[in-house]
């Protein structure tokens, strides 16, 4: 009996985007547009999606620009997070900005975001400074800081 797992990752591609989508709007309390996915496909900007036995969980996208990468949105269906696949896809986000020859990859993060803030720290990222009041508060009021971080390849 086989118990293997199989994950697989492909392209984001404009194809994909109402799939993604529905992550999207799952994950981010103030999600992106579809207007705004569709506009960070191509050109600079690059991406893949994870599936696991052949059901999508996640994707991620970044940009890349003049020899610096920025993880632009990292998502995972809310069912299948807590089982790694959240750094499995940042490990190919690395992957794929080592191919660009990227030498430094930035991120934003929400200051109240833990889980996601430890992942990043535990990947070598350190915090490099805040952007005062950058979100829009979870609770509708007020807003929150975002930490940008910093990983030299």
């Amino acid at each position: 009996m086989n118990n293997k797992i199989e994950t697989t990752f492909s392209p984001v591609t404009a194809e994909k985007v109402e799939e993604l989508m529905v992550i999207e709007l799952a994950c981010h309390p103030h999600p992106w547009s579809e207007k705004t996915f569709r506009s960070c496909i191509g050109g600079r900007y690059f991406g893949d999606c994870l599936s696991v036995d052949n059901v999508l969980v996640g994707f991620y996208v970044g940009e890349h620009v003049a020899g610096e990468s920025t993880l632009m949105d990292i998502c995972v269906s809310p069912e299948q997070q807590g089982k790694g696949y959240g750094k499995v896809l940042l490990l190919q986000f690395f992957e794929d900005c080592k191919k660009l020859a990227s030498k430094t990859i930035f991120l934003e993060v929400r200051a109240k975001n833990i889980s996601a803030q430890m992942l990043y720290i535990n990947q070598g990222f350190s915090e490099i400074s805040r952007r005062t009041g950058y979100y829009p508060s979870n609770t509708g009021f007020g807003y929150e800081d975002a930490i940008v971080m910093s990983k030299k390849l």
